[in-house]
């Protein structure tokens, strides 16, 4: 046997069991036995002594290699095995054996040494390939020269590596980790939630609108004008083609420009009617989406964010304003909040968290927070302040702390610079979207509120405990509680007796701290306070301050819709109290055997959640909506519609989806002093005076609605003749179409 086949390069032996014993030895590489060296050297006879202190070496190396095998049990050999290769190494033999490769070696100089290669020793040093070395050691022909050896024998007896998976069948895997995910799960749930608890919208959602069709019919026409004149002519955006010929007349109610996306969907009033009961029923859908992405945030289980996102989206005081999509779509807030507080590493429960930063939450929370303001102003000024308040206590908090500990730039330079960005572009769209309101406070100074008007819209605090009559639980029960209020649609602001107890209860058992309890109960109070207006010491120190001295918040006549942040708060409290529980279920889940939750714990942590959903069911009505005129399909504008009043002239805008025409006719907050004199002089149409006061405005034709005219001065003078007044006289459907 060569001197090779030792795989090692010590000549010192090891003793048996020692740690030594059990590593791979790394110096199995040719040449590096002294022996070796000297034959290399040149030298012609080898000493028996080096000889001899070979083979003992050997003999060693050979021991320490059993007892590293028996160890480790490396590349699967067998002990047995081993204990027979180092008996069979005697030491004369392996002397013999390391004469015969030194004349080898002499005898041809062109040649590497064979004997290395064959007992699995290598140039390099890896412990790997020096246990397969050692396993080699000892295997031997007839003639006393190594068999060959596959160095990658052993690696039959190796696991066999993993396929690497097909871009199909990764994508299915990314597929479905997408459809398990929490938050999949959490927008489908929303969606779904949605569709059923807003039924029937979408039963037959070309005909029908929730609520009533006066308000509604406003809405869908916002959002087909918008969409419509961002394509056609951006340019005249807030000269919209209601109430002619007045200018900024988009201006006169919230506009809901944010659902412009959606205008540009479709024409006609059939196609507005669609897109009004789409967005109706997804801005639930995101409502619940927006509390429960805050909740999670800030801390609250899944279970309890759930309970936050029903109560906050389907509370029963909310059933009363199905007719104002403005209202209901509030989901930016909560989203918003949600997205801003995990930029910048803040939770409720866990506190600021500086490693979790990301700024691209935070310009996403401020690009939603923009477009949650430009869906109007009745819901987006309070939040714009809101937010404003949240930066400037958020900013001095930063300075006492950059005075006690010399940081320089709050939550990092690239979240500051997120945070003045986004903060820029909030406020850039605020201001383009107060320029309009501004300008049309200036052309028509008595449509602002007064504190009188406030005071009809204020409710009392019974209003807190009163459901609407849409509450398919409470309603029927509070009628006379209704009654007693003077202007009930607005005034009943029950959020859910069972958000009430459950936010009671998250007073005394809550993941929250109780420093933030403390703060959101005084957050519900104060906001309670607020939503009363002039009901809660005249509103001195509340409501009238804000009126008189914030710009903007005099366009407020309707304090109750504060209330939506009473909510929210409430939610916020009940969110910690279930989270609570399911943490406390769980621990006693943990403590059984098997650990699996029984059917009543498993009850217990989801009946808040039914029942904040049982709450929320409503009897909302869904009148047909009044089918468009055929005169209104093909009549040029600037045209008047008769008659004319606040309710009926939401019909026209809504028919005027077909071609946009230029009408006179319009609703809104508040009625242009033109639209009142129109509506005055026309009460004798036809008649010369009045054809020629509408000539004087541009009017072109008027389409008078035959089944509108009872009761009224039209009754008798539709099918008077009118070839003295210079106009012409046309029946189209059921109207009758005049030409000035």
């Amino acid at each position: 046997m060569t001197s090779g086949q030792s795989g090692t390069g010590s000549a010192r032996p090891t003793p048996a069991g020692s740690d030594a014993a059990s590593r791979p030895a790394t110096g199995g590489a040719a040449g590096t036995d002294p022996a070796r060296r000297t034959t290399r050297k040149g030298a012609t006879t080898k000493p028996d002594t080096t000889a001899t202190s070979d083979a003992t070496a050997k003999q060693g190396t050979a021991a320490e290699r059993d007892t590293a095998g028996l160890r480790t049990g490396t590349n699967g050999s067998d002990p047995a095995k081993k204990s027979n290769s180092a008996t069979d190494s005697d030491p004369a033999n392996k002397s013999d054996s390391a004469t015969d490769s030194e004349a080898t070696k002499k005898s041809d100089a062109t040649k590497k040494s064979d004997s290395a290669k064959k007992s699995g020793a290598t140039k390099d040093s890896d412990p790997a390939k020096g246990d397969k070395a050692g396993d080699a050691a000892g295997s031997e022909t007839a003639d006393g020269e190594a068999k060959p050896v596959d160095p990658e024998r052993w690696e039959a007896f190796a696991s066999a590596p993993e396929p690497r998976p097909s871009i199909v069948t990764r994508s299915g895997r990314a597929v479905g980790r997408f459809l398990i995910h929490e938050w999949t799960l959490a927008t489908l749930g929303a969606l779904a939630l949605a569709v059923l608890m807003t039924w029937p919208t979408l039963r037959f959602p070309r005909y029908t609108l929730p609520q009533d069709y006066w308000d509604p019919s406003l809405q869908a026409w916002q959002m087909a004008w918008s969409g419509h004149v961002l394509l056609a002519d951006p340019a005249r955006l807030w000269q919209s083609n209601t109430f002619f010929p007045e200018l900024w007349s988009f201006a006169f109610s919230d506009t809901l420009l944010g659902y412009a996306p959606a205008g540009m969907l479709g024409s006609g009033p059939e196609d507005a009617v669609l897109r009004y009961n789409i967005m109706f029923v997804l801005a639930h859908a995101l409502a619940t989406l927006g509390a429960y992405a805050l909740a999670r945030q800030l801390g609250a289980g899944r279970i309890g964010a759930a309970v936050a996102g029903v109560s906050y989206t389907y509370a029963p005081w909310l059933l009363a304003q199905a007719g104002h999509l403005h209202v209901l779509s509030n989901g930016g807030i909560p989203l918003a909040l949600a997205m801003l507080a995990r930029g910048h590493g803040w939770s409720l429960r866990h506190g600021y968290r500086p490693e979790l930063r990301h700024d691209g939450w935070v310009y996403a929370g401020w690009l939603v927070a923009a477009w949650q303001l430009s869906l109007g102003f009745g819901i987006g000024l309070p939040f714009a302040y809101f937010l404003a308040g949240a930066v400037v206590v958020t900013a001095v908090l930063f300075l006492v702390r950059r005075l006690r500990t010399g940081q320089a730039v709050p939550f990092g330079r690239r979240l500051f610079t997120a945070d003045v960005l986004g903060g820029v572009l909030f406020a850039g769209v605020g201001l383009l979207m107060a320029y309009p309101f501004f300008k049309v406070t200036e052309l028509h100074p008595y449509a602002e509120r007064t504190i009188g008007d406030i005071s009809l819209f204020s409710p009392p605090a019974s209003g807190f405990v009163t459901a609407p009559a849409e509450s398919r639980i409470w309603g029927g029960l509070h009628e006379g509680a209704r009654e007693a209020l003077p202007w009930h649609p607005e005034m009943t602001l029950l959020p859910g007796f069972v958000l009430y107890a459950l936010a009671a209860g998250g007073l005394l058992f809550s993941v929250w701290r109780l420093r933030h309890r403390l703060l959101l109960l005084v957050g519900v109070l104060v906001t309670m306070a607020f939503a009363m207006g002039t009901r809660f010491f005249d509103g001195t120190f509340t409501y009238v301050p804000l009126f008189e001295h914030l710009p903007g918040w005099s366009g407020l006549r309707t304090p109750g819709r504060l209330m939506l942040w009473t909510t929210l708060l409430l939610c916020l409290l009940a969110a910690g109290a279930v989270t609570a529980l399911t943490d406390r279920v769980r621990e006693l889940t943990a403590q059984r055997i098997p650990s699996w939750p029984g059917p009543w714990l498993r009850m217990a942590t989801l009946l808040p959640l039914l029942l904040v959903t049982v709450e929320g069911l409503n009897t909302t009505p869904h009148p047909v909506v009044p089918t468009q005129p055929a005169a209104m399909r093909s009549a040029e504008g600037p045209l008047l519609v008769l008659p004319s009043n606040q309710s009926l002239d939401q019909h026209v805008m809504l028919w005027s989806t077909s071609g946009f025409p230029d009408v006179v006719n319009g609703g809104s907050g508040f009625t242009p002093r033109q639209l009142d004199d129109v509506r005055r002089v026309s009460q004798s149409f036809p008649d010369q005076t009045s054809v020629d006061y509408l000539r004087t405005l541009g009017v072109r034709t008027v389409v008078l609605l035959r089944g509108q005219v009872v009761g009224t001065p039209w009754e008798i003078t539709i099918d008077a003749p009118v070839e003295s007044l210079g106009i012409s006289r046309q029946e189209v459907g059921d109207a009758v179409v005049y030409r000035l």
